[in-house]
């Protein structure tokens, strides 16, 4: 039986054990998805030499850079990101493993977010700066998207606060990408602070959280016109992505 799993720490909640796990048997599949949960990434090789029949893994917090080091080869997309949210596991002859890793989140925000790019939406705000939004930042590159980060703190010269979100910049940046926590269940009374009486029908906000399904970061923004969409299919799309990666192996 092949293997696939999740390695991360804690691992009160995932969704790619229910999701894959059913996948399998809903699709015949001689497979199982098991949790790793590691309180070290240095206990990362110990997963790979004692489950020889482990084909993948998705990595998730704090482990999706702190696991570059163990890694042979990064995919172009995910080295520039600089986080790893699934590892291809290759075996080779004389029980030797090779390792590459990808980032799914790419895959899945960009085909999600593809579809409602208009003309128009040329520069976007990413609205945090944690893993997430590194892989949002390479994937509207891709898409010919100039982004900005914004912070609660300055951290550096090209990354925005919150305060600083003049009437031209809201206007200039017609997609706004929520890749912080905030307004996520159960706290769903909250919102990234950004100036929604500015937001336009021209406007684009796209929201990484999926619980609950409309965050008030959506629902101001449809308030004022703009089009809203959730990341629920992000999520679904990244996960179609990895099992994509691991049949390569």
């Amino acid at each position: 039986m092949q293997k696939y799993g999740l390695i991360g720490y804690p691992l009160k909640h995932s969704f790619s054990i229910g999701y894959f796990n059913e996948k399998f048997k809903a699709e015949n599949i001689d497979a199982e998805y098991v949790n790793f949960e590691i309180p070290d990434i240095n206990d990362f090789m110990e997963v790979i030499e004692e489950n020889p029949n482990l084909c993948g893994l998705n990595v998730t917090i704090p482990y999706k850079e702190k696991v570059i080091p163990f890694l042979d080869e990064l995919d172009k997309d995910t080295a520039k990101i600089g986080a790893v949210n699934v590892i291809q596991i290759i075996r080779q002859p004389k029980g030797k493993v090779k390792l590459i890793g990808h980032n799914s989140d790419i895959i899945g925000f960009t085909q999600s977010i593809e579809p409602l790019l208009q003309p128009h939406h040329k520069k976007a705000l990413i609205l945090g700066t944690g893993g997430a939004s590194k892989a949002v930042l390479r994937g509207l590159e891709n898409l010919g998207i100039e982004s900005t980060f914004v912070s609660r703190t300055k951290k550096a010269d090209d990354i925005l606060i919150y305060e600083e979100l003049t009437p031209e910049i809201m206007q200039e940046n017609t997609v706004i990408v929520n890749c912080t926590p905030v307004g996520m269940y159960p706290k769903v009374d909250f919102c990234p602070n950004i100036p929604y009486e500015l937001l336009t029908p021209q406007h684009l906000l796209y929201d990484l959280l999926y619980n609950p399904n409309e965050t008030l970061f959506m629902k101001k923004g449809a308030a004022q016109g703009a089009v809203t969409k959730n990341g629920l299919e992000m999520l679904l799309l990244q996960a179609f992505a990895a099992w994509e990666i691991w049949q390569k192996g």
